[in-house]
């Protein structure tokens, strides 16, 4: 078009800022403000325990976003207690890089697991992400991690959640 022009605000660069800098600033007030992912697929029902146990043992102003790979998945992880919610793949890829926290299962780093429903792009996202990941072993994508004895999943919940609760009141240490 002719005399027309492209109007650009320059915010897209400074997308990938603004975690650091919400981050930063609440480190200068001497607040640390934890925003933790919790991914799950399927029925959401890992997801929905981890959720409901950390909403019960954080405070009340660490954000909890749940991520599913499908809606039930993400339903059933806010009526457990998540802030917000948002569902597929381009939700995870977004998100993955936007918290100081990821927890799920092992599946979530594995290509093609929970029956194809964790897509590829979705482990590479959650993998590569800066954020610290606490998963659960749990055995049900075929890989075994040596040196895990096996737990049922309540206590494995319960050593994740005070992973993280750890975490937390370490201000987010990435060597906790």
């Amino acid at each position: 078009m002719e005399g027309h022009e492209e109007v650009r605000t320059g915010w897209s660069r400074w997308d990938s800022l603004w975690p650091f800098l919400l981050f930063y600033c609440n480190f200068l007030k001497g607040v640390f403000l934890l925003r933790i992912a919790v991914v799950d697929g399927q029925g959401g029902g890992i997801g929905k325990h981890i959720t409901a146990r950390l909403r019960q043992e954080l405070p009340p102003e660490v954000e909890i976003l749940a991520l599913g790979t499908n809606a039930a998945a993400t339903v059933a992880m806010i009526k457990a207690g998540a802030n917000e919610g948002a569902t597929g793949e381009r939700a995870i890829i977004y998100n993955a890089p936007r918290v100081e926290a990821i927890t799920g299962s092992l599946a979530i780093i594995l290509a093609d697991a929970m029956l194809g429903e964790l897509t590829p792009a979705m482990a590479a996202a959650i993998a590569a992400s800066p954020a610290r990941k606490f998963l659960l072993p749990i055995n049900r994508s075929g890989v075994e991690v040596i040196g895990v004895t096996p737990e049922p999943l309540p206590h494995l919940i319960e050593a994740l959640v005070n992973r993280v609760k750890f975490f937390y009141q370490e201000g987010g240490d990435k060597d906790v």
